[in-house]
């Protein structure tokens, strides 16, 4: 049974977590599309905001395994305000790379490669990041408000990914790419002072664990434990195939025609809808079949992503983008209560470095198959193609993995 919300946010540790997360979150949202939009207006070609999707999932996915052990074994609150730090730093460094002293001293191709290094190394940095905010959460309330937190969780998440779309687009209207990198380097070293704030979280497992034993055990349990596996391996090609965001800066400036404040909402149109959804849920959840509505919810995205593909009015895009976002909101908070619920304490920190190897890196290499796709097929075949696979993962998975359809929690 669901708690009242206000019972979770009456403890301090997770009161500072959830407002220290929401800064972050908005500030990395923020750095996501003013360097999309940066990139695009540096190159004009959609491929090099793919690439950039590519840049930062590599490492991510590469050490999300070791990522997850360390979490395990470390005090957990020192290694998050640590890695948001790191953050801090390279949007500091992109600042100065922004500035016009930087781009008459190196031009622009040095721009677009030292660009790309920096998001390979906030790639590494994400590895450790994200699983450390999902590992977290189980040690700051106790287990009768996990579910409530763990909406709340994504709650906060959902609502600074809208902040941080819409604002970036404003911000890059008004003070112009290094404006916005000033406020967002402000945005994260302010969230790594409220993480700062949360007590010591020692670590769950022994250090003289084997280390490649201790690494596989995530995978291994998320393997085994099918209702954990197939709400992933759903999500997972649902946002690798109906990556339409990625395309949004091409969108804006070359299909639809708007400015940078057009481009803000239209990127934030899903999120705007996902919150929606998810605070609906947080007060109203899902009580039966939650399975069948997961693959419903992720068919009807793929939909929605046709529907913007195809679009050439501006308000029909936002409000297919709207829409998937409502649907997603459903994924969303099936997926994380079921992964929360399903986790031993001990396992936390690897298998949320699964989870985040599942659906956070699917994002970059989902952007960067758009960028590849409209390379390949042009701008609107990419998206509608994108759509159109998803529609036929959920057909696939609802054949193959019947058991999914009555899953329940």
């Amino acid at each position: 049974m669901n708690k009242p919300i206000s019972a979770a946010l009456k403890i301090p540790e997770f009161r500072n977590f959830i407002i220290g997360r929401f800064v972050f979150v908005m500030g990395i949202r923020m750095m996501g599309t003013l360097v999309a939009w940066w990139m695009y207006e540096l190159t004009r070609d959609a491929f090099y905001i793919g690439m950039i999707g590519l840049a930062e999932a590599i490492p991510a996915v590469s050490l999300a395994l070791y990522a997850g052990l360390v979490i395990d074994k470390s005090e957990k609150r020192k290694l998050l305000v640590s890695t948001v730090i790191l953050y801090a730093v390279a949007a500091a460094i992109l600042l100065g790379t922004s500035t016009h002293w930087f781009n008459d001293a190196f031009g622009k191709k040095v721009i677009i490669a030292f660009v790309y290094s920096i998001i390979f190394c906030t790639g590494i940095v994400r590895a450790f990041t994200g699983p450390s905010f999902g590992a977290i959460i189980a040690s700051l309330v106790p287990r009768e408000l996990l579910t409530t937190a763990s909406q709340l969780n994504s709650s906060a998440y959902l609502t600074a990914s809208i902040s941080g779309h819409a604002l970036a687009g404003f911000l890059i209207a008004g003070i112009n790419v290094t404006g916005t990198f000033l406020v967002i380097t402000i945005f994260i070293a302010v969230a790594s002072f409220l993480l700062s704030r949360i007590k010591e979280i020692p670590p769950i497992i022994s250090a003289e664990k084997k280390t490649l034993e201790a690494v596989g055990e995530g995978l291994k349990y998320v393997l085994k434990t099918k209702e954990v596996l197939g709400a992933l391996s759903l999500d997972l090609f649902a946002v690798l195939f109906g990556g339409a965001v990625a395309m949004v800066p091409v969108y804006a400036k070359d299909i639809l025609h708007v400015g940078p404040i057009g481009f803000g909402w239209l990127n934030a149109a899903a999120d705007i809808g996902s919150i929606c959804m998810v605070l609906s849920l947080t007060l109203t959840p899902l009580k039966r079949k939650q399975g069948l509505k997961l693959l419903l919810a992720v068919a009807g995205f793929g939909i929605c992503i046709i529907v913007f593909g195809l679009s050439k009015w501006y308000w029909l895009s936002f409000g297919a983008l709207l829409i998937s976002g409502i649907l997603d909101g459903v994924s969303v908070v099936v997926r994380s209560n079921i992964v929360q619920l399903k986790t031993p304490d001990e396992l936390r920190g690897r298998v949320m470095s699964v989870n985040s190897m599942f659906i956070n890196s699917s994002n970059e290499i989902g952007q960067f198959e758009s960028g590849v796709s409209a390379k390949l097929m042009g701008n609107v075949a990419s998206v509608v193609f994108g759509g159109c696979m998803t529609v036929l993962v959920v057909i696939f998975t609802a054949i193959k993995a019947p058991a999914l359809k009555k899953m329940e929690y």
